[in-house]
């Protein structure tokens, strides 16, 4: 709930009573709400209706506050600006896609005599009877009145103008809202002979243009087409031409701040523009500088989120990279542990082989040898044999003369001087090969008795 010496302050303010406990009786008897007030005390001002009640009703409480500043009970100047409440036609409002409703909260900018932008924030655009919004229709009649009347004025007057918006009248009110600046309306009247020249020398002077341009929303409408003609009659316009600077209020409704009727010079219209910015710049700007504070703190918090998410997916793929790089190494320990098994596995298979081989090869030299015998002394019936190994190692040994040449390759074998199986032994004078045909002739059948000498060739 807002607090009631907000209310107070912003009563006073706008009103120009200094007089705290009237405000409070007159707030009180309006039920506390603000925008009931002062419209009862703007209007009462105009009527200046006097009647007396013990009973303390609003309306007597309004006049009680019209003689008290009358009589010099209350010293505070009256607000700077002439304002009052106008309350737009359905048909304007529903005729435009810029709604200005309680539910879209535009508020009241109010302060020195200006409705203050942050009424509404205190809750001066709740209505009492919670009128729901007007309906939404197509924007195409407005806006397309708007764009004739900015063509036709440009074709008259040339293009050195204000900018009219080429949209309706509650989207240009929204627009200026939106910019937090005040509307010019123009209406303009054909037929009135003070036109031309109004539009020639005044609002198409250059240095009206350029302070409207600069600090001002500009919106015109012709009196002959639909909108322009039902803005005339809510702005009351009596003479022409006719020119009104207004804010957004509160449910369906606008603050008209300033209207100037009749042939006007540039410099009045000036000075009458820079007089409504100045009284009206506390408010303005200080509304326009928090919007931006929000809209920076609103960008600061987008900047924010956006390096913490950088920096969330930094240290996420950071993570993901060590997770990767960790299952890299495992893996490759894994594999290297796997290789260093399987290759142990396999000299342990190998040295297991040889060993096998080896035990078998001494188990052959052992059984070679038993097979050969001992070796005989030296007699008529004894042979001989030297044996030429390829790395020119001798062997010489004796044997029976009745032993077959199978006898020298036991021998042999059981020397273990070679590392292979396959080979042959050779005579060289003459040169014979005793292969295998030749195993189960004896010594001295093959010529090489009383004495032999043989190599072995390596097949």
């Amino acid at each position: 709930m807002v607090d009631v010496a907000d209310k107070l302050a912003y009563f006073q303010a706008i009103t120009g009573l200094e007089d705290p406990d009237l405000c409070t009786e007159i707030l009180q008897a309006h039920g506390w709400d603000l925008e009931l007030a002062i419209s009862s005390f703007t209007s009462s001002n105009q009527t200046s209706a006097s009647t007396t009640n013990s009973d303390l009703e609003p309306r007597d409480l309004l006049n009680r506050a019209e003689s008290a500043s009358g009589s010099g009970l209350v010293a505070a100047p009256s607000p700077g600006l002439a304002w009052k409440l106008v309350t737009l036609p359905i048909s304007v409002i529903s005729g435009s896609l810029g709604l200005i409703s309680g539910a879209v909260g535009l508020g009241l900018w109010a302060a020195g005599g200006v409705l203050s932008y942050s009424l509404g924030m205190i809750g001066l655009g709740s209505g009492r009877g919670g009128e729901p919004s007007a309906r939404l229709v197509s924007v195409s009649a407005a806006a397309s009145e708007a764009m004739d009347f900015v063509a036709v004025f440009e074709r008259d007057y040339g293009t050195a103008r204000p900018n009219f918006v080429g949209e309706g009248f509650m989207d240009a009110l929204q627009k200026s809202r939106n910019a937090f600046k005040l509307l010019l309306v123009y209406l303009h009247s054909p037929d009135h002979p003070d036109s031309p020249v109004f539009c020639e020398r005044t609002l198409c002077s250059e240095a009206v243009v350029a302070f409207v341009n600069e600090n001002f929303v500009a919106w015109g409408g012709s009196i002959r087409a639909s909108e322009g003609f039902k803005m005339s009659n809510s702005l009351k316009a009596s003479r022409f031409p006719f020119c009104a600077v207004v804010m957004p209020a509160m449910n369906q409704r606008i603050a008209l701040l300033q209207q100037v009727e009749g042939p006007t010079s540039p410099e009045e219209m000036l000075s009458m523009l820079q007089r409504v910015l100045e009284e009206s710049a506390p408010v303005l700007d200080p509304a326009r500088l928090d919007a931006e504070e929000r809209r920076n703190n609103m960008r600061l918090r987008e900047e924010q989120d956006d390096a913490y998410r950088a920096a969330l997916e930094a240290d996420q793929a950071r993570e993901r990279q060590r997770r990767e790089e960790q299952e890299r190494l495992e893996r490759e320990a894994a594999e290297a542990e796997q290789k260093r098994k399987e290759e142990e596995e396999a000299h342990e298979r190998a040295a297991r082989e040889a060993a096998e081989k080896e035990a078998a090869r001494a188990r052959m030299r052992q059984e070679k040898a038993l097979s050969v015998g001992d070796e005989p002394e030296k007699g008529p019936n004894v042979t001989q044999v030297l044996v030429r190994f390829p790395t020119g190692e001798r062997k010489e040994r004796r044997f029976h003369s009745t032993a077959t040449i199978q006898s020298l390759y036991d021998y042999v074998d059981s020397l273990g001087c070679l590392e292979v199986e396959d080979y042959s032994l050779v005579s060289n004078f003459p040169r014979v090969a005793y292969g295998p045909e030749k195993h189960s002739l004896t010594l001295k059948g093959a010529g090489l008795h009383p004495q032999g000498s043989l190599f072995v060739e390596l097949n």
